[in-house]
């Protein structure tokens, strides 16, 4: 399944302004990374992809739609699949982009 491009324009729209800020095709979907860090993706499987610390995931996949990014058998803390609602998005891409950008830029 290829990633949804309407969702990857709305998600393109919403960091549009942010410094740093590259897209790259990944996990099947297109990636936005700040400073070489995934902040949020368009999703192959649907949905985003969101980046966030790992110490809040457990919270937000209790307390959300959210669930943890599973890669070989494996739940990944830190990196959560969702299916925004229309109104959601801005704020699951501006949790991403804060948390991509609190960390140290990639070379």
């Amino acid at each position: 399944m290829a990633y949804d491009e309407e969702l990857a324009e709305r998600i393109r729209a919403l960091v549009a302004g942010e410094g740093g800020i590259t897209e790259q095709k990944m996990f099947g979907g297109l990636a936005f990374l700040v400073n070489g860090n995934m902040a949020v993706a368009a999703s192959g499987q649907g949905g985003i992809l969101v980046r966030v610390d790992p110490d809040e995931s457990a919270r937000l996949v209790e307390t959300t739609a959210a669930e943890e990014m599973v890669m070989r058998g494996r739940s990944m803390a830190g990196w959560l699949r969702v299916e925004p609602a229309e109104q959601e998005l801005p704020q699951w891409v501006e949790r991403g982009v804060s948390y991509a950008r609190s960390l140290p830029p990639k070379r």
